[in-house]
């Protein structure tokens, strides 16, 4: 019997828990499948994903730094992944790919569900406007946040972001330098990649208030220095970005199988195992 074929891209990909992941959720439903890691520098990203769907690839999650590129090579794209600008799953249908984006109802199911967190009427401080921070952003301003304010490193990257949400009245773009002008957030999400190889994350205290939750979406030693800052911060909690691994899968693993695999084991089992995990997809 040949295997259906799964895949996740990245650059680096060597550390991806999703092989793992895939395979613990298969194995709660029976389902017989072959995930695999694939690496693929962004010039290659192309050509390797043609040879995956040559070679029967029938779905796919991308990770960094390619979403932004999977969503350009997508003939067809769900309302989420075209109002992100970005794809994390891709699935192949009748020769072209279609794209997905989960990463945003995966971090919200994370915060909501697992995390028992109402981010109704909060305001919420975005850093980065890449391929992740354009996944969550759309799903933070549906969960009923009360504004967003994006902040990033190249101002026009989050210009752009912002235009895309389409949202003048909720979604502003700010630039790094403006950090000690913008008062107090309830939540602040770490989109960015600060923190991988670095010492220390840096930015103004003035950002917490007695309510302010840090969620960075890497986990493992890539979220060490973020959330070191955000716990001398005062933040009243601190998240890294494991849960919404898990549940931006299951999203996935539902689009492809058509049932919805159950998260708190797995997501269990991976945050016991070991508690300095690389990176997060």
């Amino acid at each position: 019997m040949t295997l259906a074929r799964y895949a996740v891209f990245g650059h680096p990909i060597a550390h991806s828990l999703s092989p793992a992941i895939h395979a613990a959720f298969a194995r709660q439903h029976g389902i017989a499948l072959e995930y695999t890691a694939i690496d693929a520098a962004p010039a290659d990203f192309a050509a390797a994903l043609e040879r995956f769907a040559a070679a029967r690839g029938r779905g796919c999650n991308v990770t960094l730094p390619l979403k932004e590129a999977a969503f350009a090579l997508c003939a067809q794209a769900s309302g989420r992944a075209r109002r992100a600008g970005a794809c994390n799953t891709l699935t192949h249908v009748d020769g072209q790919w279609h794209g997905d984006n989960t990463d945003g109802a995966g971090l919200v199911h994370d915060l909501t569900g697992r995390r028992g967190l109402d981010l109704r009427a909060r305001r919420v401080l975005l850093l980065g406007a890449g391929g992740a921070a354009r996944g969550v952003a759309p799903a933070l301003l549906d969960a009923g946040i009360d504004e967003l304010v994006v902040v990033n490193r190249t101002p026009e990257r989050a210009d752009a972001l912002v235009d895309a949400l389409g949202e003048p009245a909720r979604a502003h773009s700010r630039y790094w330098d403006d950090l000690r002008e913008l008062g107090d957030f309830e939540l602040i999400v770490n989109a960015t990649s600060a923190g991988r190889g670095a010492d220390d994350f840096s930015a103004p205290l003035s950002l917490v208030n007695s309510r302010s939750v840090a969620v960075d979406l890497n986990y493992g030693e890539a979220a060490i220095a973020f959330l070191a800052w955000a716990r001398a911060a005062g933040c009243l909690e601190t998240v890294d970005g494991l849960g919404m691994l898990v549940e931006q899968a299951a999203e996935a693993f539902e689009l492809w199988h058509g049932v919805r695999p159950q998260t708190d084991e797995v997501y269990a089992e991976l945050r016991g195992r070991d508690k300095t995990l690389v990176t997060a997809d």
